[in-house]
């Protein structure tokens, strides 16, 4: 199963392995620098245009990867339990 986490882009659910809230994430300067890091490595995407609520880290090919979502926490988390039934 897929998780949709905006603007056409899918996350194999397996593979998920956080979301986090922007707003809460970032205020750790650990967090900002791993984020900067995988930037850098040209492992962050994003599923939208505008500033993001919410990330997800996940696996993919063996390399842990990041996508940017306009989906809030809460939302990404009711889609898991919607396919979880």
């Amino acid at each position: 199963m897929f998780l949709h986490v905006g603007n056409n882009k899918n996350v194999r659910l397996r593979d998920v392995i956080g979301i986090f809230d922007m707003d809460n994430a970032t205020l750790s300067s650990v967090t900002r620098k791993y984020l900067s890091a995988k930037q850098r490595e040209n492992a962050v995407e994003s599923a939208i245009l505008e500033i993001p609520k919410s990330f997800v880290l996940y696996l993919e090919n063996g390399e842990y990867r990041i996508c940017f979502s306009q989906l809030s926490t809460s939302a990404l988390k009711g889609r898991i339990e919607e396919l979880n039934i």
